[in-house]
């Protein structure tokens, strides 16, 4: 039974974590990410002739595995792992973590059980890489990403910036074009790569390949990045350690700096030391001819310009940097007027707040285009600052976030409060300054009470204009709902508050706007049904989501009211939480219903549970067992309904005078035995009064729910029975519908009916909202105040004798 893809990574992370101990996230992933490593090069590359990787005997996963239970297996690692290195000029990349540390592992047994259990995880049989493909669609990819965001979350503020959440390094990719690149021969750089992750996303995007080049400063954070190199297939990348602003060391023939086709950087932001080592007064390398120097104690632009230099004539790049670079005066403005006077900034994306992992502030993507740079007249401004969702203590960027802003930004598109050509003209009016607010209100509309109708009554024409978007799909159901008060600008409502909904949803427009999706949506799963039942082992799982999401996004790109991007993120968050795994699944095994024993959080079976990952029992029981099912839910009904009228009960007579009150255990239940009990001593006694009988009766319930209890236990045990040998019986054909019709599709047209019946709740509410807000004026309540206050003072003059 294959392992599911987010168990394993989960279990991967867990694992790691609680072996941590004392030692700091940003130091153990040195030490994780190295086994990773070497496991992946030794399952790949061990016993392979020419291969890339050298891993002679001696010097592999299993050689280091074989150490498990032994005394010196820290200095043994060492040894291996160093062997591993000098084969393959990876000193200093890959034997930069001291497996030998008892300062970080601890002494004697403490380090030989730490480094025993670490290297028992990565011997996990479902991390294989054997088979990895280049195109990341394996668990290799996606297991070293769950650990580097989890490694940046957990590094504390000053030590997470190795990494450029992916989301963001996707947006980055597709906003300066690398699909567009042509060949191998073509390049991209990355000044402050740290652990690569920015650079890969951005080559990813290069379907024929590309040079990579990275330059960072940090030594344990650049062999962080060679590693992530050759674990993502670009073993050929040039990564060097040092300080780019200092030292840049790819240089053209002539001693300047090396131009390439692309850039992108995430450099750390507003460093103060950013000078040091370099002579300001003669720049070297023309960084700051032309443009002036950067201030002494902010680095941002000393960034910028160096990335604009390194690109060539018509070349292409982005950088992240925080929103101050926008604005900020004095030598930054007189950079930023010159920057901005020969064209170079193509655009600008205004990111959410708090996405990055060493730091909270909110941050902009810079995007460069020197391509005819001296014809650009305008620049291209996104305000995306409030597309995300809350992800542990950090933002994160959704699937439909990044979507919608390659969008925007590839097509140039001009959206009310989200984004906006802007002519340099303008920009030059407001001195060259380039905060976003300026050009791009992106604030909700104040929803504003009007005094008049408050005072006498009608609901302001302007509130329902602004629900326009709904009259232009539904044109007649306005008049179903308001008519035209008597005063000139007012509206109000036609029908009785309860009756909205109603009216609303048996609309004939309404009925036939539902119609029109569900045809889209039907469409749309007739047109990938026999695709998804087609999925075998040559498939691959990104390929196949890349399919489906672009074509429900275009299908629904031409409906009103549905926001196109909310349906694609409905299918992008199923793919994440349950398709994926499910593919994966069908890609490795083939259209097996394979059962397994659930077991403890010890990992002990737990006796009569089982459960199937790819057809979980309820669609079985749905397709095949539908009747029995219901008889189990009406005998369930039958024990509630007991349960209900003893529950009852024992409130009834619990207490301080009540019968049952003295009967509960230390836990508040009341056991049988209890019961009899008392009511044998009732028995012996003269006076029985009640409580005899009520005893007797709640007995009487007692025994009832048991014997319903029983008849649910013995039916889901019969179930249960039916239920394997079904499982037992299932064809490849059957498992298909169940998986494809009964679990994918059918998940995927609730979301989407969903998302429509959210679109008309909005509008019920809103109608509601807007009819019991001017329901009662000024006048009325004030007539009724005093109504009250008549009626009060006339109750206190009786109390008071007057």
């Amino acid at each position: 039974m294959a392992i599911k893809k987010s168990e394993l990574y989960s279990s991967l992370w867990k694992s790691c974590d609680e072996l941590r101990g004392g030692m700091d996230a940003s130091q153990y992933k040195d030490y994780v990410l190295v086994l990773l490593f070497v496991k992946y090069v030794s399952d790949k590359y061990a016993g392979v002739e020419d291969a890339l990787i050298e891993v002679s005997q001696g010097a592999s996963f299993q050689d280091i595995f074989a150490l498990k239970g032994d005394k010196e297996i820290g200095d043994k690692i060492n040894k291996i792992i160093k062997k591993l290195a000098e084969a393959n000029e990876l000193t200093g990349v890959i034997d930069v973590a001291d497996f030998n540390d008892e300062n970080k592992l601890g002494k004697g047994k403490e380090m030989q059980d730490k480094l025993s259990n670490l290297v028992a995880i990565f011997n996990n049989p479902a991390l294989n890489f054997s088979k990895n493909r280049a195109d990341g669609d394996d668990i290799l990819g996606d297991a070293y990403e769950y650990l580097m965001r989890n490694f940046a979350t957990e590094s504390g503020k000053s030590k997470g910036q190795f990494y450029t959440p992916a989301e963001v390094s996707r947006v980055v990719a597709k906003v300066i074009g690398m699909e567009k690149a042509t060949s191998q021969e073509q390049t991209i750089y990355d000044p402050t790569c740290g652990s690569g992750s920015l650079l890969l996303k951005a080559a990813d995007e290069a379907k024929r390949g590309i040079s990579i080049y990275g330059q960072e400063m940090d030594n344990a954070t650049a062999a962080l990045a060679k590693m992530n190199m050759i674990l993502h297939n670009n073993e050929a990348a040039e990564i060097y350690q040092d300080n780019t602003l200092a030292n840049p060391f790819f240089k053209s023939d002539d001693g300047g700096l090396k131009t390439f086709d692309f850039a992108v950087a995430n450099p750390p932001f507003s460093t103060k030391s950013w000078s040091n080592g370099i002579d300001l007064e003669e720049d070297h390398y023309g960084r700051f001819t032309g443009y002036g120097i950067p201030p002494a104690k902010n680095g941002d632009y000393a960034f910028l310009l160096h990335l604009i230099r390194s690109l060539k004539s018509n070349g292409k790049g982005a950088i992240i940097l925080p929103h101050g670079v926008l604005f900020r005066g004095n030598m930054e403005a007189k950079i930023r007027e010159n920057i901005l006077k020969r064209g170079y900034i193509k655009g600008i994306i205004g990111l959410p707040a708090n996405l990055f992992y060493g730091t909270g502030i909110p941050a902009c993507i810079l995007v460069i285009d020197k391509e005819k740079a001296e014809e650009r007249s305008s620049i291209f401004m996104i305000d995306a600052s409030k597309g995300f969702i809350k992800d542990g203590n950090k933002n994160r960027l959704r699937e439909q976030d990044i979507h919608r802003m390659v969008d925007v930004f590839t097509k140039q598109l001009e959206v009310p409060k989200y984004s906006r050509l802007v002519s340099l003209k303008e920009i030059e009016e407001n001195d060259y300054n380039l905060n976003i607010p300026r050009y791009i209100d992106s604030q909700d509309e104040e929803d504003i009470q009007d005094i008049k109708a408050h005072t006498l009554g009608g609901i302001p024409k302007g509130d329902v204009d602004s629900l326009g978007a709904y009259w232009a799909v539904y044109p007649d159901l306005q008049a179903q709902l308001f008519q035209k008060n008597e005063r000139v600008g007012y509206y109000q409502l036609k029908i009785s508050q309860d009756e909205i909904k109603q009216v609303i949803f048996n609309h004939p427009q309404f009925i036939s706007y539902k119609q029109k999706i569900e045809i889209i949506l039907e469409s749309w799963c007739d047109r990938f049904l026999p695709i998804l039942r087609d999925l075998q082992a040559t498939d691959k799982a990104k390929d196949l989501i890349a399919q489906l999401s672009e074509s429900i996004l275009s299908d629904f790109s031409q409906t009103s009211l549905i926001d196109a991007y909310d349906v694609y993120q409905h299918l992008m968050v199923y793919w994440e939480q349950t398709m994926k795994d499910d593919v994966y699944l069908v890609i490795e095994e083939g259209w097996k219903a394979e059962v397994y024993q659930v077991v403890d959080k010890d990992g002990k079976a737990k006796k009569d549970q089982w459960d199937c990952d790819l057809v979980p029992k309820d669609l079985v029981i749905s397709r095949y067992f539908a009747d029995f099912q219901e008889q189990i839910e009406m005998l369930e009904t039958e024990k509630e309904a007991v349960t209900r009228e003893r529950e009852e009960m024992e409130e009834e007579h619990s207490g301080e005078e009540g019968c049952l009150e003295d009967l509960k255990s230390d836990k508040g239940k009341i056991s049988k035995a209890a019961v009899q009990s008392q009511i044998k001593k009732l028995q012996q006694g003269l006076d029985w009064g009640d409580d005899l009988r009520i005893l007797k009766d709640y007995l009487t319930l007692l025994d009832q729910e048991a014997e319903a209890g029983k008849r649910v236990k013995e039916s889901q045990k019969v179930l249960d029975q039916k239920l394997m040998a079904r499982y037992r019986l299932l064809t490849e054909a059957e498992v298909k519908v169940l998986v494809v019709e009964d679990k994918w599709l059918a998940t995927i047209r609730q979301e989407v009916r969903t998302e429509l019946d959210r679109i008309s709740q909005r509008l019920t509410v809103r109608v509601k909202e807007l009819a019991e807000r001017y329901g009662e004026t000024l006048p009325s309540l004030t007539d009724e105040v005093e109504l009250l206050t008549a009626k009060v003072d006339g109750h206190l003059q009786l109390l008071m004798g007057v």
